[in-house]
């Protein structure tokens, strides 16, 4: 791994290249699933589900680098931090959304 002057950590070609395959995979195999139908919808949901779960670490590690090293350790508690706050932004403003429209009727 090479460093830049802030000392940050970037990816090599192969890490790329590594994140990159599995990236296609992991977006090929839901889709063959969906496609193809052989499976009840249940299985098809959750299985979509698990391996859109997979490609998000794989994106978060390969890509954005996350880790819980010593070094990296602060920006992916910043990353988890961030994505709790758009979470409940989100979450809280389609409860209020629903309430309000609950309440309308």
């Amino acid at each position: 791994m090479s460093h830049s002057a802030e000392g940050a950590a970037h990816g090599s070609v192969k890490s790329y290249l590594i994140g990159f395959v599995l990236s296609v995979v992991l977006t090929a195999i839901p889709f063959w699933i969906v496609m193809t139908g052989n499976f009840s919808k249940a299985t098809t949901f959750y299985s979509v589900i698990a391996l859109a779960v997979v490609q998000i670490v794989v994106h978060l590690k390969y890509f954005l680098h996350l880790d819980f090293s010593v070094r990296g350790r602060m920006d992916t508690f910043a990353f988890l931090f961030t994505a709790l706050i758009i979470v409940m932004v989100v979450g809280l403003s389609i409860w209020i959304i629903y309430s309000a429209n609950a309440m309308m009727m």
